[in-house]
């Protein structure tokens, strides 16, 4: 059994309800990643606002990163924002050393599917091993443990029961 890290950003609440299947389904141990400056709660002032950070290439301050040396896999979730992932998930995999980990991508979104976050994975995460994500639409995550649960065994992380 490998050692499993769910690293998460959520700004609505659904990509966290996405990692806490994920860790259901897989064992691991999960990790919020916290933006020093928490993002607007209104949907057009953050809409706007990841806007302007993604242009800019801007990475916002983020609590300290969970010590990744322990795990084998990384689990990192974002919400789709403009088609990559959030801010402050670049902060996450930009600070911590993934080198030969293998990262697993996971988002959910509003109708963008991934987009480009595997790419954008792809890119923060040269040294990594970077597998195939998943997506599932805003609030859908409830009714999605079929399809978790058919990713996790099609690349071989679902946890042995």
């Amino acid at each position: 059994m490998k050692n499993i890290l769910i690293a998460y950003y959520s700004h609505s609440g659904n990509t966290e309800e996405l990692a806490e299947l994920i860790r259901t389904e897989t064992g691991g141990a999960l990790f919020e990643i916290k933006p020093a400056v928490p993002y607007p709660s209104a949907y057009q002032a953050v809409v706007g606002q990841a806007k302007e950070e993604i242009r800019a290439g801007f990475r916002p301050e983020i609590g300290e990163p969970a010590d990744v040396g322990p795990y084998d896999v990384v689990f990192v979730g974002s919400p789709n924002w403009w088609s990559t992932v959030a801010p402050p998930v670049a902060s996450f995999l930009e600070r911590c050393d993934l080198t030969g980990k293998t990262v697993v991508p996971f988002c959910t979104h509003g109708g963008g599917g991934m987009a480009g976050l595997a790419r954008d994975t792809k890119a923060l995460c040269p040294d990594s091993e970077v597998m195939d994500g998943f997506a599932a639409y805003g609030n859908s995550v409830p009714r999605a443990r079929g399809e978790v649960d058919a990713w996790l065994r099609g690349i071989s992380l679902k946890e042995r029961r």
